[in-house]
């Protein structure tokens, strides 16, 4: 059987429209929170469009497993086909699509499925970003100078009221875009600069001393 064209195979994964906001959130959220999608998401958003047998040699992933998990990225609208990269009708291109995604278990009741998949994600989500530390400890000593020795983390424990505690989210948030906007204009302003994928994950929350885990 002959194969069918991109477009074709593209349609199978159309995004469609939630019937409510919390059905369009646990869509987005099992779709993008699965350890393999989350890789191929962030591969597109580093590296730029990629046909489907590019982004399987940098993943090493199979072919079929990364068309696989491609489809439920594109049907929740974080990824979309790039047919005008491809050099013919069977090239099947991607490439990412800016999203803000934002949720919290919060504000669905515990025993639902809303709480539960919300929960997941979260956790998910927490895990994703440790293997991502744990990733980068193990690998910065075959880095480049000055990459190898570029890092950043602080941590401060200070008594706060909740409205400052709000304001601090708040001037990080406007923080981060302000470089990230600048990071991206830079890298269209010199396009050959050394640069690499950089990633910032802040947490902040109310907690008091530690207890000492089971091996301390």
């Amino acid at each position: 059987m002959p194969r069918r064209p991109a477009d074709e195979r593209h349609a199978d994964s159309r995004p469609t429209t939630a019937a409510d906001e919390t059905t369009a959130l646990i869509d987005d959220l099992v779709a993008l929170h699965h350890p393999t999608r989350r890789m191929l998401y962030d591969a597109l958003l580093v590296h730029g469009p990629m046909p489907v047998g590019q982004i399987a040699e940098l993943t090493g992933l199979a072919v079929g497993s990364v068309s696989h998990h491609l489809k439920p990225l594109h049907r929740t609208g974080f990824i979309e086909p790039a047919p005008d990269l491809a050099r013919d009708t069977r090239e099947s291109w991607w490439r990412h699509v800016p999203r803000r995604l934002s949720w919290s278990s919060d504000d669905y009741e515990p025993g639902t499925a809303a709480h539960q998949v919300t929960e997941t994600a979260e956790q998910l989500n927490t895990s994703y970003n440790h293997r991502a530390r744990r990733q980068w400890q193990a690998d910065r000593q075959h880095l480049p100078q000055p990459w190898r020795t570029l890092g950043l983390a602080s941590d401060s424990l200070v008594m706060a009221t909740p409205e400052q505690f709000r304001g601090l989210g708040a001037r990080l948030e406007d923080l981060l875009k302000t470089w990230r906007q600048e990071c991206l204009e830079d890298e269209k302003a010199h396009p050959d600069a050394d640069r690499r994928p950089v990633r910032f994950v802040g947490t902040a929350f109310p907690s008091g001393p530690v207890r000492p885990g089971p091996r301390s």
